[in-house]
């Protein structure tokens, strides 16, 4: 995968009442032979995923894929999910599937196959979604991270650990001091180092990642001291309220030791500046693209 200057992550949250008006049309799917609203529907957001990812994927270095977006049209909106990761790999962006799952062994093994590998059945084994990182709960511990870690990290593929996000009711657990010391992020930040500690490249990077959100930077600042060699991911740019200016620290390790999720900030962009929506995303994530750029 060819190396971009871009720190940017295009995020997907399809909602199939809010596409592009060209989604229809760019379906892989014939709408005349589908059976119900669920295929019809999840045939357009595969079109609409796609018609976003082409207008912007020069500049961007990854997708996220809001799996629940995915997942409410059932069997027909999980096939969506993986076209429209198979849409943003032909691109050659990096593919980030955003579930947040966690869970005990056994099922984070399972979920671990879902996402990363093949399951094997009496008839053939069951390709999974193939993503290159997902981002993980650790509520449950370490030992519920470990299976889903095991199966990505073989593959070269990486975590993204809920540490700090970027939803105002975060503070309410996540802020927490406890007893033995420090804040639960904080020591969710501590488990995030340890097991990414192996998996440390030549770039001084680890293939354990973070969630920091952006509407948070006082977090990010220090965070990133318990964490240098971790990745952050940093959603809430834009509707939520993240400004990328306030996120500098993020990139204390180098330009690759942060990126800037933006989703609706970009899809919906000709709402606001109104145009043509390819040509509004593709200014917006070019101005995003450009902030983040110029604080690292």
């Amino acid at each position: 995968m060819a190396e971009r200057e871009s720190q940017l992550v295009l995020g997907l949250d399809p909602d199939p009442a809010c596409l592009w008006p060209q989604s229809l049309e760019r379906s892989e799917w014939d709408l005349a032979r589908l059976p119900g609203a669920a295929y019809r529907a999840a045939a357009a957001v595969t079109g609409h995923c796609r018609i976003v990812i082409e207008a912007v994927s020069d500049l961007c270095v990854a997708v996220k894929l809001q799996v629940a977006c995915f997942e409410r049209l059932g069997a027909p909106g999980w096939a969506a999910l993986i076209r429209s990761a198979g849409a943003a790999r032909e691109r050659g962006l990096i593919v980030i599937a955003d579930a947040k799952r966690g869970d005990i062994d056994v099922s984070a093994a399972a979920y671990a196959q879902a996402f990363f590998g093949d399951t094997a059945t009496p008839f053939g084994e069951v390709e999974g979604v193939g993503a290159d990182a997902l981002t993980v709960n650790p509520l449950l511990g370490s030992d519920a991270v470990a299976p889903l870690l095991s199966e990505a990290r073989p593959r070269g593929a990486g975590l993204f650990v809920l540490v700090r996000t970027s939803n105002p009711g975060a503070a309410e657990v996540q802020d927490l001091e406890l007893a033995a010391g420090g804040t639960v992020s904080e020591r969710l930040a501590a488990m995030v180092r340890r097991l990414g500690e192996p998996g440390v490249g030549e770039a001084g990077l680890s293939d354990v990642g973070a969630v920091v959100g952006a509407t948070v930077p006082a977090h990010v600042a220090s965070l990133r001291a318990q964490m240098p060699h971790t990745i952050f991911l940093l959603p809430g740019v834009g509707a939520q309220g993240g400004a990328v200016e306030d996120l500098a620290a993020a990139f204390a390790p180098g330009r690759a030791g942060g990126l800037v999720s933006a989703s609706r900030s970009i899809v919906y962009a000709h709402e606001r500046h109104g145009g043509d929506p390819a040509d509004a995303a593709r200014r917006e994530a070019s101005r995003l693209r450009e902030l983040a750029w110029s604080l690292s």
